[in-house]
């Protein structure tokens, strides 16, 4: 019998730094029927994989949370017949490595591999998938990292901050607490309730694979079927919409420190909206990350407020902001609330200058052939691709859409984005002339 293995080549040219060729990404559909991109590259005899699993932490059960990022921090703790050392071991003696994280809205798993090792490495790799252990003793053992991890949280204020916005913005949607737990949900979990979150996250219906290197299309089916084929076909039902719930204002956290944290936003828009590139330029003109940003240059420059301040597009799948961050010293950090209003609401009503706009597109459309230098990155870039619904072409259309935007783009979208009177902003410190809301 043929293998039904499908691969659409789509030619998606983008010269890297020193390295003139096109990345070639193929639509792959295995035997089985599980969807993979791959982009072929046989220079380097290794290949990456990165896998993921759409829900993530989203997707802890009622009265458990923290209990998936616990069972993923345990994927590694010894599979099969293989306890945590043995697992260990034979991971090295391949030269391979695996990496289980889980956020929000995924769980992923990044694996590279030599071209001689694939087939071992795959086997270990679907072991610890499909048949991790959940001994006794390693979940005491990444438990208490775990515990760890929170009690570290609770002393940072950059994290009591994401915290305290998180919870009041997003209430009992999965979203409104840390996806770690608390130290009695944590502490509360057996081993049963790890098996159910396995059950729950990983499942053939949710899953994303992007790989990049030393691999055919047709091995690559091959091989994903080998590793996920015998995960349940379904998982847990998706959460459903969270319903922003901050309104404007300002909470103030106290917290004993010279200087304060600010976390601020209100809601933000979509990554499949229209207006998403024109959103995507306007913000890195606001507070992208740059010295040129109008929030570096007005609360940092020219008032010396703070070391630096951002703003970022929070594009989690089922609920979105438009916020930013930054530190200062307790007394100063009510006049940077202050400029940063002023910036929002100048940017609202007036747009940006044509010489903002074009050192934003060159700056986005420069930085991106950056993110291509290795087959490990690349990998992650196509499994994120699938998971924000980008077509298998966006690579050699998106710094085109980038340079599409115009002044008058952005004009609309500020107008309608940038709210400044619904900012709400979380300062954890003893900030002084500040009058909380809370």
């Amino acid at each position: 019998m043929i293998p039904r293995i499908l691969g659409l080549v789509t030619a998606t040219v983008l010269l890297l730094p020193g390295i003139a060729r096109a990345i070639d990404v193929q639509e792959v559909t295995s035997p089985g029927g599980i969807e993979a991109w791959l982009v072929e590259d046989d220079s380097i005899p290794f290949v990456a994989i990165d896998i993921w699993f759409n829900g993530g932490a989203s997707l802890d059960a009622p009265g458990k949370r923290g209990a998936i990022h616990l069972m993923t921090g345990l994927l590694e703790e010894g599979a099969g017949d293989m306890d945590a050392r043995a697992f260990a071991e034979a991971v090295e003696g391949l030269a391979a490595s695996f990496e289980f994280d889980v956020y929000r809205d995924a769980l992923t798993v990044s694996a590279r591999m030599l071209t001689e090792n694939r087939e071992e490495a795959a086997e270990l790799l679907r072991a610890a998938l499909v048949s991790p252990r959940f001994d006794e003793d390693a979940v005491e053992r990444v438990r208490g990292q775990v515990l760890s991890i929170i009690d570290g949280d609770a002393r940072d204020p950059d994290e009591i901050g994401s915290e305290t916005f998180n919870a009041l913005a997003w209430g009992e949607h999965p979203y409104g607490s840390a996806l770690e737990g608390t130290r009695e949900s944590v502490g509360a979990l057996t081993r049963d309730d790890l098996a159910e979150a396995h059950r729950a996250v990983l499942a053939r219906d949710r899953v994303i694979v992007g790989a990049a290197g030393d691999i055919t299309a047709e091995e690559l089916g091959l091989l994903v079927d080998r590793i996920l084929g015998e995960l349940p076909e379904t998982g847990a039902p998706m959460p459903g919409m969270a319903e922003y719930q901050l309104p404007p204002g300002t909470t103030v956290v106290d917290f004993p420190s010279p200087q304060s944290v600010a976390l601020f936003g209100h809601e933000g828009i979509a990554r499949d909206d229209p207006d998403f590139f024109p959103a995507f330029v306007l913000n890195q003109v606001l507070g992208g990350g740059n010295f040129r940003s109008r929030l570096m240059q007005e609360v940092r420059v020219e008032r010396g407020l703070t070391y630096g301040v951002y703003s970022f597009l929070g594009l989690s799948e089922y609920g979105q902001t438009l916020g930013g961050r930054f530190s200062s010293s307790n007394e100063l950090v009510a006049e940077a609330i202050e400029v940063i209003r002023a910036e929002w609401t100048d940017l609202a009503e007036n747009g940006v200058t044509d010489e903002e706009l074009e050192a934003a597109q060159r700056f986005l459309t420069g930085a991106y052939p950056l993110r291509f230098d290795g087959n490990g990155r690349i990998a992650g870039i196509l499994a994120g691709m699938q998971a924000d619904g980008m077509p298998v072409d966006y690579i050699a259309t998106r710094n085109d859409r980038v340079d599409a935007v115009t002044a008058e783009d952005i004009r609309r979208v500020a107008a309608r984005l940038l709210q400044p009177e619904d900012l709400h902003f979380v300062v954890v410190g003893h900030p002084e002339g500040l009058e909380p809301s809370n």
